[in-house]
């Protein structure tokens, strides 16, 4: 877990990307993931904000075409 270090209101955490077994229906195939951790402080921001943010974030990074599109 990142710590928030004044004056900062958030941090985001990015670990490695690893290679996890997934299911589809059909059979398992390797997907690449990563743990994303935000850190907020809530005297500054709302939970709900923050959660919304870390969605952002993660679907960009699921779809990274779409930003260009």
């Amino acid at each position: 877990t990142a710590l928030v270090n004044p004056p900062q209101a958030a941090i985001l955490a990015v670990g490695a990307v690893y290679t996890r077994p997934v299911w589809d229906g059909g059979g398992v195939h390797p997907q690449r993931a990563c743990e994303l951790t935000l850190t907020a402080d809530h005297r500054v921001l709302d939970g709900a904000d923050a959660a919304a943010f870390l969605d952002t974030v993660t679907r960009a990074l699921e779809d990274p075409g779409a930003l260009v599109s």
